[in-house]
């Protein structure tokens, strides 16, 4: 059963390394994605971010820029096994093919500075898909709130105040005038509200869950899974342990399969089985996971057949769902 996955983190930390002199290769490595690993667990398409942390990076834009051109130098070096696209006709074409697609998109907002221009000159890279924000306020919009503790680390808190900005509310209406997928993973509960209002099209929360299972702001209230569903939109599961539970002081962080579905059927429930899709956050993780890596997607299949997910349901999770709203937004 082909998989779309709409998140993962592989092409910054495959950047990161070439950073630190061990460069490795999308084709193999010892991260949790790599071509070998995708075509053991059976994909049709990952998404790839670009995640620039604006806090560390000391030109964004640019980083960002050197991001894109490595995901093109891997991605373009083994056409036989995937393909880059940029439509939903590439996607397709390749799917009829039995051959792997990747999509790029952005993990941060701050990036574009602010300015529209940039903006287009991403989509022109073939930018299809970006959150507004990641963990820092930009230019764009409010996350949630991270508090700074004493050992470097935080906390979040839901932001219910501070959402978009006014050009955060333009970017919004630039994206769907371009054909953009606009990204609600990571926004403030505020700014997930201003973005459903605005937008008219699907939107898509990445890589989040549901709250009402675990507590950890960067999830969906159930008001906000019920939104994105009717707007026709997706929510990509978590695989991030802190994502799929509430842990107790000591405990050991696991991201277990057998949550991810509960999650799955509590979305299922509130918003229909047309909204759920996967979003790993393969390689922006450090729990510890049950479910490894790309080469290991059929512990969750078999996992949710286990819990009385039809074949129809599942086709639907694994890729229906994300095909559809690629069909409508990408064109």
């Amino acid at each position: 059963m082909k998989a779309i996955d709409l998140h993962c983190d592989t092409i910054g930390e495959l950047y990161r390394l070439k950073k630190e002199g061990h460069p490795q290769s999308i084709l193999k490595n010892s991260r949790m994605v790599d071509l070998e690993k995708m075509e053991a667990g059976d994909y049709g398409l990952q998404v790839f971010a670009l995640f620039v942390n604006m806090e560390r990076a000391e030109d964004p834009f640019a980083c960002c820029m050197e991001m894109a051109d490595l995901f093109y130098q891997e991605l373009s070096a083994y056409p036989e096994r995937i393909g880059i696209v940029r439509t939903s006709k590439e996607i397709e074409e390749n799917w009829a093919k039995g051959r792997m697609s990747a999509l790029l998109s952005i993990e941060e907002g701050g990036v574009c500075r602010g300015n529209p221009a940039f903006l287009r000159d991403f989509y022109r890279l073939g930018v299809r898909m970006m959150t507004l924000t990641w963990n820092y306020p930009n230019e764009l919009a409010y996350p949630n709130r991270l508090s700074r503790l004493p050992d470097g680390s935080g906390l979040f808190e839901a932001e219910t105040e501070r959402g978009l900005t006014e050009i955060g509310a333009a970017f919004v209406e630039e994206m769907e005038r371009l054909g953009m997928l606009i990204d609600v993973s990571h926004l403030g509960d505020k700014g997930v509200w201003d973005v459903l209002r605005l937008a008219k099209g699907p939107v898509i929360a990445s890589h989040s869950n549901a709250r009402a299972l675990a507590s950890f702001p960067r999830n969906l209230t159930d008001d906000m899974i019920r939104a994105i569903a009717e707007r026709g939109g997706i929510i990509g599961i978590n695989y991030c342990a802190a994502f799929l539970e509430d842990f107790g002081p000591g405990e050991q962080e696991i991201s277990r399969v057998s949550r991810m579905v509960e999650h799955m059927k509590h979305i299922r429930k509130v918003g229909g089985i047309g909204c759920l899709g996967l979003g790993s956050d393969f390689d922006g993780i450090s729990c510890e996971l049950e479910m490894e890596n790309a080469g290991q997607l059929g512990k969750l299949a078999r996992e949710m057949e286990r819990a009385g997910f039809t074949d129809g349901e599942m086709e639907a999770v694994f890729s229906g769902n994300a095909r559809r709203v690629f069909r409508e937004v990408l064109g």
